[in-house]
């Protein structure tokens, strides 16, 4: 018995050895994919600032001869943004932030950016990527005449004018037509790292007695982990000043205005009965049953006779196939002494199942008690 422990004991710790194996891979690859990730958005970044640099050096240096770029088939998304800006890389599962302590509403400072020290209203945040979203805020166009022709985000290093306007990402033609206006890019705010903002905290002055702003450096967050309504996007945990033990209140939740559409089923559509009951039909069609149990289910006392005759057609491939085998050679042979060993093993049975032993292993057991019996006389006849 001590045996079989131990092995089991080998057992469990070996299969943990390769689980924790396993999830080390797992987390490694993972941080490779997400460095690529990362190395490639800094990548694309560098190379928009790279080609706008030169672009700008190539119109100081020709001026009047400077190629018109806001022109031909780019000529309104011009100096646009893709997608690809606003989904910045995921960080890694096992590299992620325990405590997501921003909320939508909350009011925070930008710490970084053309928008440092401005304070707005935060209106998306992502555990995945660690980014918030500020309504107002870390929209930047850069223009550089009179013509507004704007310049992305990233040449605002080697730009004389700026204005903070917004972000123009382009988006295709068929979804500008179908869900927002018809120019070939929208104006949308960008995400920001969750380290380059601050919260901003309405806190009692004890000198003056009145309520001030307070930008919060450090958050912690603990207990106690408060229950939520279904679907609600407030962290659950409490959040606090750290060092000071004030309590961060979470904002309230904003309750979702649902838009009527045109394709939206009226009350009274719904209110109305179009089902009246009848003695002369069934309260509901036969593949009702079908639904709430599966229809070739075993434990189903009735079954159609369609699935009876597949039954019985199985049951007589079975018995096709098993008697195809006899038909060889080799299949008769191996039958025959399946038959004899069975007999053979039924002969060295009893009536009650146990095995009979036969008279050379009776005879070997009587003489080794005997000759036990003969040693052990001995033995006591010499004390």
């Amino acid at each position: 018995m001590q045996k079989v422990i131990r092995r089991t004991a080998l057992a469990r710790a070996q299969a943990q050895r390769k689980a924790a194996i396993a999830a080390k891979e797992r987390q490694r690859e993972e941080f490779k994919s997400a460095l690529r990730e990362r190395f490639a958005f800094n990548r694309m970044q560098l190379n928009l600032a790279r080609r706008e640099r030169e672009q700008r050096r190539e119109d100081w240096m020709r001026g009047p001869l400077a190629p018109k770029r806001d022109s031909g088939l780019y000529e309104q998304a011009y100096a646009t943004l893709l997608p690809q800006y606003l989904h910045p890389p995921k960080v890694p599962q096992h590299l992620r932030r325990k405590y997501i302590n921003f909320a939508p509403g909350d009011r925070v400072c930008l710490m970084k950016g053309p928008d440092k020290g401005k304070i707005g209203e935060v209106i998306k945040v992502d555990p995945e990527t660690e980014t918030v979203t500020v309504q107002g805020l870390n929209m930047v166009r850069l223009s550089r005449n009179s013509a507004c022709q704007c310049r992305s985000f990233a040449s605002k290093q080697v730009s004389n004018h700026i204005e903070t306007i917004q972000v123009d990402v382009q988006v295709p033609d068929w979804l500008s037509a179908r869900y927002g206006p018809k120019q070939p890019f929208h104006s949308v705010e960008a995400p920001i790292p969750m380290d380059d903002v601050r919260l901003v905290v309405a806190l009692d002055d004890p000198a003056t007695g009145q309520i001030r702003e307070v930008l919060v450096k450090h958050v912690s967050a603990g207990e106690p982990i408060l229950e939520r309504e279904y679907g609600s996007t407030t962290p659950r945990h409490t959040r606090y000043i750290a060092g000071h033990n004030i309590e961060i209140p979470w904002p309230k939740e904003r309750p979702v205005q649902h838009k009527d559409e045109d394709w939206d089923t009226l009350r009274m559509e719904v209110e109305t009965p179009t089902w009246m009951p009848s003695l002369l039909h069934p309260p509901f069609p036969p593949s009702v049953i079908d639904e709430l149990r599966n229809k070739y289910s075993k434990y189903r006392t009735r079954h159609d006779p369609e699935f009876v005759e597949q039954k019985k057609l199985e049951d007589l491939k079975q018995e096709y196939l098993q008697s195809r085998t006899l038909l060889t050679p080799m299949g008769e042979f191996r039958e025959m002494m399946r038959k004899k060993k069975e007999a053979k093993t039924r002969a060295k049975l009893d009536a009650n199942g146990n095995v009979i032993m036969d008279e050379e292993t009776k005879n070997f057991i009587e003489r080794f008690m005997r000759q036990n019996a003969e040693k052990k006389n001995a033995n006591e006849a010499s004390l």
